[in-house]
């Protein structure tokens, strides 16, 4: 249960009310395993937490009448402290990574910058693909448009388009996000060479057994 602690205002504010602060006559409860007990009044769900040990948190305060849970406030603040922690770890680490395009663009090429961004986007980092526009390209926008447009179909697999294609002075750019986060990548990435390891490590002794067979 919450452990009362010296707080400042502003750090009052930012947080749900809980217990004895939720100041109103009833409120919706919803029990410790997230079952709908109904709405009750404060009195009853303060005691229902206090019987549990556990807080009474005001999670819908703009709700007729307010929702409130059952719950390990202490245990809430931190889980969601770790989760704001990680959404900012991997948003640090997820990079931009560009891939340049000329409007009149052999096949070769567009095929080698595709696996390129496929590369990246499996990597967890986001792309951002740029056409560079020469001298009276300018004035045929709607074709780069197309081009970025089956850039990104061609990638859909991988990633979504976070930001459309849109004009950049001379260039026309667009930004493609990944669908799995940086560490994400990472865990699969080291999944799959700790797999191809043990694949390696597998056939050496099976060829080992072919040889000691084969000599006898």
């Amino acid at each position: 249960m919450e452990k009362p602690n010296t707080r400042s205002e502003e750090s009052e504010i930012s947080e749900p009310r809980t217990n004895d602060k939720i100041r109103v006559p009833e409120v919706r409860l919803v029990g410790v395993g997230g079952e709908q007990v109904g709405v009750v009044p404060i009195e009853t769900a303060l005691r229902l937490a206090a019987d549990a040990d556990l807080d009474l948190v005001e999670v819908a305060p703009n709700s007729k009448p307010p929702v409130a849970k059952i719950m390990d406030f202490g245990k809430f603040k931190y889980e969601a402290a770790q989760k704001a922690k990680d959404a900012r770890r991997n948003q640090a680490n997820t990079v931009l990574k560009e891939v340049r395009f000329r409007l009149k663009i052999d096949k070769h090429d567009y095929e080698t910058k595709t696996k390129r961004a496929i590369g990246f986007l499996a990597q967890g980092d986001k792309v951002k693909a740029m056409i560079l526009f020469r001298g009276r390209e300018q004035s045929r926008p709607e074709q780069g448009v197309r081009l970025l447009q089956q850039f990104a179909e061609d990638i859909n697999e991988y990633g979504v388009v976070e930001s459309s294609p849109r004009i950049d002075g001379r260039n026309m750019v667009m930004v493609i996000a990944p669908f799995k986060n940086k560490s994400e990548a990472k865990a699969e990435q080291n999944a799959r060479r700790a797999e191809e390891k043990a694949t390696r490590k597998a056939d050496k002794a099976s060829d080992s057994g072919a040889s000691a067979e084969a000599s006898e």
